[in-house]
């Protein structure tokens, strides 16, 4: 075990909507060191996101991101020869990066021509509470209910 945390680096606001959170998308969204192509398809996405919905996109996806961030999980535990699904609360960065990472993982898995078109749609269906990404959120959130027994073994 480390004696001390890492450090964060600080990360540097994005150019259009002087967010951060757009850039830790963004840096999720990247592939093989691709930043300005990773920024093309996340501002392309916004792009189709308005059109869809005739709403400011970044709004929608704010939104969208919102509406699947997971509350709780379950983390699994040990405990006298029985492995148990015990529910925890999610820290408050997990579930930023969770949330991220699911938008970005179930548009890539989606049908579509090119990845801004999957993850406009991606976005849309997440805004209105619907989707892949939403799904296993709730998902995460009916297994924390089911193993709500089990809470008075954590830790």
């Amino acid at each position: 075990m480390r004696k001390s945390q890492p450090k964060k680096i600080p990360l540097a606001p994005d150019p259009k909507f002087n967010d951060k959170l757009v850039t830790r998308f963004v840096n999720n969204l990247m592939w093989n060191g691709k930043k300005s192509g990773a920024y093309i398809i996340f501002y392309d996405a916004l792009d189709k996101v308005a059109k869809i919905t005739n709403e400011n996109g970044y709004e929608v996806w704010k939104k969208a991101l919102a509406n699947i961030t997971p509350g709780v999980e379950v983390r699994s535990r040990r405990i006298g020869g029985a492995t148990f699904q015990i529910p925890s609360e999610v820290r408050a960065d997990r579930k930023v990066s969770l949330s991220i990472k699911w938008m970005v993982r179930y548009s890539r898995e989606r049908n579509g021509r090119s990845m801004a078109d999957k993850l406009a749609n991606e976005i849309v269906a997440a805004s209105k509470g619907e989707g892949a990404s939403y799904k296993k959120k709730e998902d995460t959130h009916r297994m924390a209910e089911a193993n709500k027994a089990f809470a008075h073994f954590r830790v």
